[in-house]
């Protein structure tokens, strides 16, 4: 047996295990008659995965058929996959790179509290497209905009590309924005057929002329340590350390660690812990 018809192989078990662990029940079907086997009919994936009956029979057989990333995530939210499954899903399926999902169950109620463990150091979920996944009340406090801005736009690039008058405002914005787009596009070469980037980047060239000239200059960069100074409407300048960490794949954890006594009293100044009320 040849290494792809292995991964076929395998890809076939993978998804009948999968198909079996689900029951109608779970998925808001109807019992029905009495089942010979446990878990969904394949009939019923195709149907809840918006997909035909004899294209999944085929992919569930291992037959040398293309998938595509959206029809591979409408297969793996139906079968409840978690972020593992869905990984070997896609690797089985041939695909060298997966997809960012589009939603945040990447985010655990554990990394939520050591995220708000950190107190008065602004610290967020960020993924690779820079979509905040979650933050805790400093990070909240210190960029109110970002907090409150619509699931599509709660976004540090794009908050830092199109909204120049927020409360708190990069120094060096041009060289901070520039670098980010630099991250940003390095990751994007993992992602080039994922229409959701795609869409990203259309939109914020379209609505951000400094992103376009910048996305244009085709630069790359990692992520890593960086310092960082902002300008706070009410409290003056704020100057912060950051430092990722990376929790699961393509999501990093970004505190940002005060420098000085001025910043770590505005921070507790923003959570209304003492000093100027908000």
């Amino acid at each position: 047996m040849s290494v792809t018809e292995e991964r076929r192989s395998n890809l076939a078990a993978f998804l009948r295990s999968r198909r079996e662990r689900v029951t109608p029940e779970m998925v808001d079907l109807a019992p029905g008659p009495r089942r010979r086997t446990p878990g969904l009919r394949r009939e019923e994936v195709a149907q809840l995965a918006g997909v035909g009956v004899t294209w999944y029979t085929w992919l569930e057989q291992g037959r040398p058929i293309n998938a595509s990333a959206q029809v591979l995530d409408a297969v793996a939210r139906t079968l409840r996959l978690d972020s593992a499954e869905r990984h070997h899903l896609y690797r089985l399926a041939g695909h060298a790179e997966v997809p960012l999902s589009a939603d945040s169950n990447q985010v655990t109620p554990e990394m939520q509290q050591i995220l708000d463990r950190l107190g008065d150091m602004p610290a967020s979920l960020i993924n690779s497209r820079y979509d905040i996944l979650a933050m805790n009340a400093a990070y909240a406090a210190l960029f109110p905009e970002i907090a409150a801005a619509p699931e599509g736009e709660r976004n540090s690039l794009w908050q830092s590309c199109l909204n120049p008058d927020a409360d708190t405002v990069l120094l060096n914005r041009e060289q901070e924005i520039a670098r980010a787009v630099a991250v940003f596009r390095a990751a994007y070469g993992r992602h080039t057929d994922d229409p959701c980037w795609q869409d990203f980047v259309r939109r914020l060239a379209a609505e951000s002329p400094t992103f376009a000239r910048l996305w244009a200059r085709q630069d790359v960069a990692d992520p890593g340590p960086r310092v960082k100074a902002y300008r706070h409407v009410r409290l003056g300048e704020l100057r912060f350390s950051t430092t990722s960490f990376t929790a699961v794949p393509e999501v990093r954890m970004v505190v940002y660690t005060p420098l000085d006594d001025q910043t770590r009293t505005a921070v507790s100044v923003l959570m209304g812990k003492g000093g100027i009320a908000r």
